[in-house]
Parts: C-alpha cells; sequence; structure tokens
C-alpha cells in the first residue's frame, strides 16, 4: 500500500480548500463563533480542523471511505488483519475487545495487574473475571505480567474460560511473554487480548519488544496518544486470526463508542501511521540510543539506581522491558517518589512520569533529544544535592503478596450495581468492596468491586494516602471511609 497517503489529513485539507460551509455540529462553525480568548490560547488552525467526521470529512453516506482507507492502511503498516480507530482511548477498545470475546457471566482469564479500564468493562459486561496472578517482586515491591504457567493452571481449573486478558507492556515497561500465552489459548482454540496501551512503538524497531500481533494476540490495544504522535484519547485496536470475527469486533465497538468522533484524533492517528512507516525505524534507533546514554547517566547520579534487565527480567519476573521508560529506584536517597516527583515539578517544571512510594520514572519517546533529556538529567542532579529539603519517605504499608490478593466473592457488576453503604475505615475489613481503589497512577486497582476487603489492603492504601498516594476513583478520596457492600449479616 501506498504509505504516503494520508486519508484523513488530505479530506481536512480538502475542505478547507472548498471552503465548505458548515451548517451542521460543531457550533463553533470553523471557530468563527469560538471565544476570542480560548482561539488565542489553542488556535484557530484547531477550530478549522474540527468537523464532523459525516458530512465534513466524508459525505453524509461516508461514499469516499475515508475513515476505512485510514484503518485500512495502519492495518497494513502493522501486519494486522484490520484496524479500528477510537477517538475514546484504550479504555473503550479495550472493553470492545473483551465484549467481543465473552458476555454476561462467562468466564475471561485476566490478569489481576490490570488497568481499572478492564474493571470497567468486567462491570459493564458482567463478565466474570478469572483472576491470574502476576509475577511479584517482593524485594523491589513491584508485580510483572503473568507468567504463561499461571495462565495455563488458571485454564485447567477453568476449562469453560472464553479466552484470556494480558497487559503487556506494564505501565512499569515489562512485558509478558505473550507468544507463550497465546499458544496456550490457541492450543484451546481460544483468542487472546492484549492491553498493549504502552507499546504504539514497538512495531518499528526489533530492538524493542515484541509486539502483540507478531507475538500471536487475536486483538491488541494500543494507545497511540502514550507513546506515539497521537493527540491524548487516540487509541487503535487491531484484529488478525479467525477466532473472532471483524463484525463481531465492530459491533461491539460501536456499542460503546461516540456518534461524534474527533476527525482531529483521526487526523493525528493517519499522520502518525505515516510517519512511523517512513520515518520510525529511524527515529527509534535514535532514541534508544538516547536512552541507553539517559539510564548511564542517571546510574552515575550519587544514591540514585535505574531499574534494568537486572532488576526486571531475572527468573520469576518479567519476561521482557521496554528500554525507553526510565525506572529510577530512590531507595537510598531516603525520600519517596511521590516528594521527588511533585519536588521536580515545582522547581524544575518537569512532570514525571509515574510515582510511588520508591520510585520515579521518565518516559522517554521519539519526540525526546538531547535538549529534553539534559533538564531531566539536571533536575535530578538538583533533587538529589536538595535531598535534605525533603522529608524522609513516610511509611507505607506493604502488604505480602499473599494479603495483597483479596479474594472475589461477587461478580465486578454485582457489588458495584447493588446496595452499598459508606463505613469508616476501620470497619471495612472484612466487607465486600464495591468500588474501584486505584493508586494512580499507574491505574492498577488494588481493590475491586467484589472483593473481601483484608486488614494489609485497608492499611496499604490508607498509609498509601498518607505518604502522597493519590486514589481518584475512591467516593472518598482520604480513605477514611469506605463504599462497601449492604450484606445480610450488616444490614438493619
Amino acid at each position: 500500500m501506498d504509505h504516503s497517503k494520508v486519508p484523513v489529513l488530505d479530506a481536512l485539507s480538502a475542505y478547507q480548500e472548498q471552503h465548505q460551509l458548515p451548517f451542521t455540529p460543531p457550533g463553533h462553525k470553523q471557530g468563527r463563533g469560538a471565544d476570542p480568548r480560548v482561539r488565542a490560547v489553542l488556535g484557530d488552525a484547531l477550530f478549522r480542523a474540527d468537523m464532523l467526521a459525516v458530512a465534513g470529512m466524508d459525505d453524509r453516506t461516508s461514499s469516499q471511505g475515508i475513515l476505512e482507507q485510514a484503518e485500512e492502511l495502519m492495518a497494513d503498516a502493522v501486519g494486522a488483519d484490520h484496524t479500528f480507530f477510537s477517538t475514546c482511548g484504550s479504555s473503550l477498545s479495550v472493553k470492545a475487545a473483551m465484549l467481543s470475546v465473552a458476555g454476561p457471566h462467562e468466564k475471561l482469564l485476566v490478569g489481576r495487574d490490570a488497568h481499572k479500564a478492564v474493571v470497567s468493562g468486567l462491570i459493564l459486561a458482567g463478565i466474570r473475571p478469572v483472576w491470574v496472578d502476576p509475577q511479584w517482586d517482593p524485594d523491589l515491591h513491584i508485580a510483572h505480567p503473568p507468567a504463561p504457567e499461571a495462565y495455563r493452571a488458571a485454564f485447567e481449573r477453568h476449562p469453560d474460560a472464553r479466552g484470556a486478558l494480558v497487559t503487556s507492556p506494564t505501565p512499569y515497561g515489562t512485558c509478558a511473554d505473550v507468544a507463550a500465552i497465546a499458544g496456550l489459548c490457541h492450543d484451546r482454540g481460544l483468542p487472546l487480548i492484549v492491553d498493549e496501551a504502552w507499546g504504539a512503538h514497538l512495531p518499528f524497531h526489533p530492538d524493542l519488544p515484541a509486539w502483540a500481533m507478531n507475538a500471536g494476540a487475536d486483538i491488541c490495544v494500543t494507545s497511540v496518544h502514550k507513546m506515539g504522535s497521537g493527540l491524548e484519547q487516540g487509541s487503535v485496536f487491531h484484529l488478525q486470526g479467525d477466532l473472532i470475527t471483524r463484525a463481531t469486533l465492530a459491533s461491539r465497538a460501536d456499542l460503546l463508542g461516540t456518534t461524534s468522533p474527533s476527525v482531529l484524533i483521526y487526523a493525528g492517528l493517519d499522520g502518525w501511521r505515516r510517519q512511523m512507516v517512513e520515518h520510525g525505524h529511524g527515529l527509534y534507533e535514535r532514541t534508544l540510543a538516547l536512552a541507553r546514554d539517559v539510564r548511564a547517566a542517571i546510574e552515575g547520579i550519587d544514591g540514585l539506581h535505574v531499574n534494568g534487565r537486572d532488576d526486571f527480567c531475572a527468573p520469576g519476573r518479567a519476561f521482557d522491558m521496554d528500554p525507553l521508560q526510565v525506572f529510577i529506584d530512590l531507595h537510598n536517597v531516603k525520600f519517596s517518589g511521590y516528594d521527588a516527583a511533585d519536588w521536580m515539578l515545582e522547581h524544575h517544571h518537569i512532570n514525571l512520569h509515574l510515582s510511588d512510594h520508591r520510585r520515579i520514572s521518565a518516559q522517554l519517546t521519539h519526540a525526546d533529544d538531547e535538549t529534553t533529556t539534559a533538564r531531566l538529567l539536571d533536575g535530578l542532579r538538583d533533587l538529589v544535592a536538595h535531598a535534605d529539603q525533603l522529608r524522609p519517605a513516610p511509611p507505607v504499608d506493604i502488604p505480602d503478596p499473599h494479603d495483597l490478593r483479596l479474594d472475589q466473592v461477587a461478580l465486578p457488576r454485582d457489588a458495584f450495581f447493588g446496595a452499598v453503604e459508606q463505613i469508616p475505615a476501620d470497619e471495612a475489613v472484612g466487607r465486600i468492596c464495591a468500588e474501584m481503589l486505584t493508586p494512580y497512577p499507574p491505574g492498577i486497582p488494588a481493590a475491586l468491586p467484589g472483593e473481601r476487603l483484608d486488614q494489609a489492603v485497608v492499611d496499604y492504601l490508607r498509609s498509601g494516602v498518607r505518604a502522597g498516594m493519590v486514589v481518584p476513583d475512591a467516593a472518598d478520596s482520604d480513605l477514611g471511609t469506605f463504599r462497601v457492600s449492604v450484606e445480610e449479616a450488616h444490614a438493619d
């Protein structure tokens, strides 16, 4: 296929050149009605490119097939059979993928390190999750993707499962053995979904971890806005093989998607595909070299340690890792990742990607260069030089992996939509959680609707909030109270 073509961008250009006059949404009418103060910040070009996908980018019957052409080019670029664009982020894409594999009360194997969007899909669909435990590193206090053996054991316990879902890479950049997990699924004639939200770049350089389609996944969900050049909410999901039909996946996406998609987001996806096909290898060749230099430079800063393959990919841990996710262990400098991230923003106007009780991370992409990384390194050196200005890391009660794994005693949907009550934290132990409690980032719930809370997880979350952890989806963000199911033993 001719990857110099950009159907969406060309349609935008033609719309403007033809001076088409809309008597349709959006109501700002090419920016003429927008507040000048807004236009001064966002720019006139943004408003001129904001139009309807139907009767704008394409005609009212979509006879030109603009979107279909762009999706076919994307599929060809990455070797998928079919590709779908989403303007609602991978949070929508992964739900569509799940609904194409399992229905209400049917079982789906899911890694317990799944993003909250996956849990939302379980709640909406009424799917019964069979949780597959991640590989827990008790020394670094980090979860890596589940091993293939864990999926094998789960299939043996639940032969009626309809398929499996694995997250790879995780927000920590660690990867599952997707090929082995796909093989386990296909041996049973079942599909594998890979939530590869952090892996948009993986198809475009051989020194990056294998990407899901090459490893045999049936559906792969990718957030182009995370590691690519897409606009926020720009996501694609890819399909291959015959275990799930294109029509099935398209109908599930249509069920969830907006009828007013953003052409701006489509344009970002279309342009990124052309950029990657034409220049991706060279861009990532340079970026990988830059990452090696940055990792070495940070390692040379007194008290800082960059997590590498020896930390994350040892036996019993991750299968692979993305070197562009640069995780910095702060254990030897005694302050927390939460406070370090706040200090870097306040003193150097640098926003770090992820922070937890003992780590910070910097996400590198093809957009970075020696200028951006020099500023990062200067900020990190200054952070260590002013370590005495930061409080000692407050204690966070990290549970033993066994205690961190709560019992699922009710369907997530039933607990979420059932009768609930808000109770004091000191009464929450032993009750069934009716909300998602998600330290963010990275967005992996510590407790889910339908799980029975234990003392270890309650203490972990409450001590984490005192240390600087953010739990934005809790009904009470301070976690002085918890939302739980009303059970017969506790009902009036």
